[in-house]
């Protein structure tokens, strides 16, 4: 039976109505439905539409249906389901009779799908932070394990300064933490339950919203019902969220690539993470990155779609919103899968960090350091600038480093050069110089990686708190 079909007198284009089917992806919502229908046959006997054995007979139903879907994966096969709700009343009607048709009372579909979908996000975020929060405490542990070397820094993809190697892995951790902020701002938004909204003006029966919303773990109900039924902000922002995840791991991924060519060497790719090339015996690419860089485009693009789908439509609820679940489940899914792998890949990698160390100390990278040196002994700051560029010059002329220059053709550019500016340009006093907060000194990086270790902690603190 359709859960729809007392107007209709004709039967529905067979093609037309396997098309308009949202069973083959909705399913994923199975767990959520389930969860929600309890609560809303929680409410129905509170309003005096269930009896007490009724609920029970309903609890247990959506229980058996749980489990089968859990244990039995042919569970889900159906050819007449048009989607997770209509199954659920479909297997509940056939556990327990005429009374599955009871639970429908009071409420519609399009506040079911509002609720399982905001069920669905929350998971996810949790699961997600979660992951991120153990792919940033890999990270911070080869930052800890390298704090000490050197590699250079680049700007316009030229080198610009030395700095730790834990500096630079630290960087990342800032990103992928801010990712996990924003989750957590999308989470606290979505967390309000439209069970009790109805299909647009509000439930014709009592319920009791606040009790419902509580026992899902929401912090109360939704405010209006047209609001409820048709609003997808938190899909949008879930995945908005999720695409600028995507750009961040894709120019983790860049990097990684480019440091592991030859040209670069500054790190080793594993090999249980990287493939071969049917052609070339010598080849070892980095695949798990590029599938990282090339998956990424396709979340940019479930946001787009996500943006697109809802821009045109009035209130409240419109049959286009089937659309905004599929972009939703392949950006959640893709960072669910992906991970892991990432988090893994950064346990295995290997950092040359000799090759780092001797590409830090070449290519006039310690030239700011000079010019602070001079602007020590009272050199005007441009003026600075200018002499070590020409200092630079020098060198490039006679093909060695600042530091390698006799200091009579120093002096010669600025008299305010001494015998004590060669110690000022070695890598530690150059790393040293960086003494600020957020700088890449030794002593600024240890306290950065304990404190990141803290927030990752907390990270992980906050996402138990919700389990």
């Amino acid at each position: 039976m359709k859960m729809w079909s007392g107007r209709f007198r004709q039967p529905l284009d067979p093609d037309f109505e396997r098309w308009q089917r949202s069973f083959d992806f909705d399913r994923r919502l199975l767990r959520y439905e389930v969860v929600a229908s309890a609560a809303h046959a929680h409410a129905l006997k509170n309003a005096g539409i269930l009896s007490d054995d009724e609920l029970i007979r309903v609890l247990q139903g959506l229980e058996d249906i749980g489990q089968q879907a859990t244990n039995f994966p042919g569970f889900y096969s159906d050819g007449d389901a048009e989607d997770v709700h209509h199954f659920v009343e479909k297997q509940l009607v056939g556990l327990i009779g005429e009374l599955g048709y009871k639970l429908h009372s009071g409420r519609s579909r399009n506040e079911q799908i509002a609720t399982d979908l905001r069920l669905y996000v929350r998971a996810a975020i949790d699961q997600l932070r979660q992951q991120l929060g153990n792919f940033c405490a890999a990270i911070a542990d080869r930052a800890d394990q390298f704090r000490d070397a050197a590699m250079p820094a680049y700007t316009h993809l030229q080198k610009a300064e030395p700095v730790l190697v834990g500096h630079w892995l630290l960087a990342y951790v800032e990103m992928f933490l801010r990712d996990a902020g924003r989750l957590a701002d999308c989470r606290t938004r979505l967390n309000l339950c439209p069970l009790g909204s109805g299909a647009v003006a509000g439930a014709t029966v009592p319920l009791d919203r606040e009790t419902m919303a509580k026992n899902l773990g929401f912090d109360g109900p939704t405010a209006n019902s047209l609001d409820a039924t048709s609003d997808r902000d938190f899909a949008v922002e879930f995945v908005n969220a999720l695409s600028l995840l995507a750009i961040h791991l894709s120019r983790w991924a860049e990097e990684m690539i480019l440091f592991s060519s030859q040209e670069y060497g500054f790190i080793g790719l594993p090999e249980t993470y990287s493939t071969g090339s049917s052609a070339m015996p010598q080849k070892k690419n980095p695949d798990l990155l590029e599938l990282v860089r090339g998956k990424s485009g396709r979340v940019l693009g479930n946001a787009t779609a996500l943006a697109v789908t809802l821009k045109g439509l009035p209130l409240a609820y419109n049959k286009d919103l089937q659309e905004t679940q599929e972009p939703v489940f392949e950006a959640a899914g893709t960072f669910l899968q992906m991970l892991p792998l990432v988090s893994g890949w950064m346990k295995a990698v290997e950092l040359r960090v000799d090759r780092m160390q001797r590409a830090a100390q070449t290519g006039f990278m310690n030239a700011w350091a000079g010019a602070t040196y001079l602007v020590r002994r009272g050199v005007p700051s441009r003026l600075a600038h200018e002499r070590v560029g020409k200092a630079v010059q020098l060198g490039l002329e006679r093909g060695c480093e600042l530091q390698e220059l006799p200091l009579p053709d120093l002096k010669n550019i600025s008299p305010e050069f001494d015998q004590d500016f060669y110690e000022s340009m070695t890598l530690a006093s150059v790393l040293a110089l960086h003494d600020v907060p957020g700088g890449t000194a030794p002593e600024r990086v240890r306290k950065a990686i304990q404190l990141s270790r803290k927030r990752i902690e907390s990270l992980h603190e906050e996402v138990h708190a919700h389990a």
